[in-house]
């Protein structure tokens, strides 16, 4: 799909900073999806050895004024203690990150992971749960007890319901563990098959989704 898809009156959205024509805001862009991916796995290795490469967030600052230019989208759950630069060794303008309370993909999500993918090129789509989810454990107390949490909650209840009642229907040893797990599978396949903009990327070639999974007790990222 062309970039120029999203755009309006022949101008890319402003408030978006895409990088105007002619100029890249940092070198080594990876070419392809799977190389995008290796890009973050290797942070990971870096991050979970303790060997970051990406420690000076001043460096590049007034380039980065001219635009952003990510090369990968994430999913990623509110929780203060998962931060996906920080997790991938990636500089500021490296990664587009989307977040909400159990990393679940909604319209709102849609319409951000596809302007990153459609108008500022992102090949790679994480969709990254985490070890011990408090909004996936909250679910599946919900779906036990049948009860809904008060305020707003219930929406967060309702998105991540489907992967729990999938994994109870499998009597999983760890019931939360494994509904993490497909939580991310779910919502990596509901990015990889939306019509008409990530669908037709995947297609195409040029975009990839996956799940996975941060354990915060090692660093460590695992694909699912």
């Amino acid at each position: 799909m062309n970039r120029r898809t999203l755009m309006a009156g022949g101008l890319v959205l402003a408030c978006a900073g895409v990088v105007p024509a002619g100029r890249r805001a940092r070198a080594a862009r990876p070419s392809t999806p799977d190389e995008a991916l290796q890009k973050l796995i290797a942070g990971n290795a870096r991050y979970v050895a303790n060997t970051p490469v990406n420690t000076d967030h001043s460096k590049e600052r007034f380039s980065r004024a001219a635009g952003q230019q990510p090369f990968a989208a994430v999913v990623a759950c509110s929780d203060s203690r998962v931060v996906p630069e920080l997790i991938f060794d990636q500089a500021p303008g490296d990664l587009f990150v989307v977040r909400v309370a159990g990393n679940f993909i909604n319209e709102d999500g849609l319409a951000s992971l596809e302007f990153g993918a459609a108008v500022l090129g992102v090949q790679a789509i994480v969709v990254l749960g985490h070890s011990g989810c408090g909004a996936v454990d909250a679910t599946i107390k919900s779906v036990k007890e049948r009860e809904l949490p008060p305020g707003h909650l219930p929406s967060l209840v309702d998105a991540i319901r489907p992967a729990v009642y999938d994994v109870m229907a499998e009597n999983p040893p760890d019931l939360l563990a494994a509904a993490i797990d497909r939580n991310a599978v779910l919502n990596a396949r509901k990015s990889e098959t939306s019509e008409p903009v990530l669908a037709g990327m995947h297609a195409s070639g040029a975009l990839v989704s996956v799940a996975a999974n941060y354990d915060i007790a090692t660093g460590e990222v695992s694909f699912l």
